[in-house]
């Protein structure tokens, strides 16, 4: 019964998006009429979306390495998981998890500095994954999940999405204000009266939960450039917030739909194609966003002189 539930729900959702993408140019539609492009469509427009959402918090925390460490610390829980049989998703989070409780301890109870914790644990995580990767008779899946494989993706892949992007969105709507706050001033959010420390580890394990839900989108190596690029694009183009993180979800969802059209077009990896549609959005905003751009920055100071 919840494998014929999941499957109407995936099946809704698809129908629902190609009612959008049909009003598209043909040129672009005809890509999305094939079954498995259309789930790689909603993989990518939700993977696109949850990135983009928690890479405001992402960006405005100066997490960029934290997020990079995350990524880099699944690894060796995908493999372990392959060796066990076990749901990728299981040892990516739990590996991801712990690594993310042992930078905050090294932090804590060392003189060594967060940004060093990090590189501690991150490379010495990757460094394992790499080990029992090169141990496996079979690496080749495996791989997938450095680079990302969308146009393979599954039904059981496409429903990990769809849960941790609920979870995401719930997570964000719900606690909005602790997590403003947090992110702005983390003083201030515990001085009226919210516990930092929760809402700090809380929003660890949700950026793990996107970092694991975007395995199979964008890989773990790329995953980092999605929760970097779309929020600080839209740092560039506006100082309230809200508008800022509206941008960053429509960059994100835009850069997935975009990538992945050119990576069917010109045939190459939907990962690195998704990011580089990202990247180009940021050079945009950094050439041409009305307060922060060059050019028009370059063009107020040639009008005063």
């Amino acid at each position: 019964m919840i494998e014929a539930f999941s499957d109407a729900l995936v099946n809704g959702l698809i129908a629902a998006l190609m009612v959008v993408v049909n009003l598209l140019p043909d040129s672009v539609s005809d890509a999305f009429q094939y079954a498995f492009m259309q789930r790689a469509l909603l993989t990518s427009v939700l993977v696109g979306a949850i990135c983009g959402m928690l890479s405001c918090y992402v960006v405005l925390k100066r997490w960029s390495l934290l997020g990079d460490a995350i990524s880099h610390a699944v690894l060796p829980g995908v493999a372990i998981a392959y060796l066990l049989g076990w749901p990728f998703f299981v040892g990516a989070f739990i590996t991801g998890a712990l690594t993310s409780v042992g930078i905050g301890a090294i932090e804590r109870n060392t003189r060594i500095k967060a940004d060093a914790a990090m590189g501690l644990m991150f490379t010495a995580s990757f460094a394992l994954g790499v080990v029992i990767i090169s141990k496996l008779a079979s690496s080749t899946h495996l791989m997938h999940i450095l680079f990302g494989n969308v146009l393979g993706v599954k039904h059981s892949a496409l429903m990990l999405t769809f849960v941790a992007s609920i979870i995401a969105i719930l997570t964000v709507w719900l606690a909005y204000r602790p997590l403003l706050l947090y992110a702005f001033d983390p003083q201030q959010a515990q001085a009226l009266g919210f516990n930092t420390q929760i809402i700090h580890y809380g929003l660890i394990l949700l950026l793990t939960l996107t970092i694991v839900a975007s395995l199979e989108t964008v890989g773990i190596i790329l995953v980092v450039a999605m929760l970097i690029t779309p929020g600080a694009t839209a740092h560039l183009l506006t100082d309230r917030f809200t508008i800022m993180l509206l941008i960053s979800v429509s960059i994100g969802i835009l850069s997935a739909v975009i990538g992945l059209w050119l990576s069917v077009v010109f045939n190459v990896a939907s990962g690195g194609s998704i990011v580089l549609v990202a990247f180009a959005f940021f050079i945009l905003a950094l050439l041409f966003s009305p307060k922060q751009g060059i050019v028009p920055r370059q063009w107020r100071h040639w009008k005063m002189g």
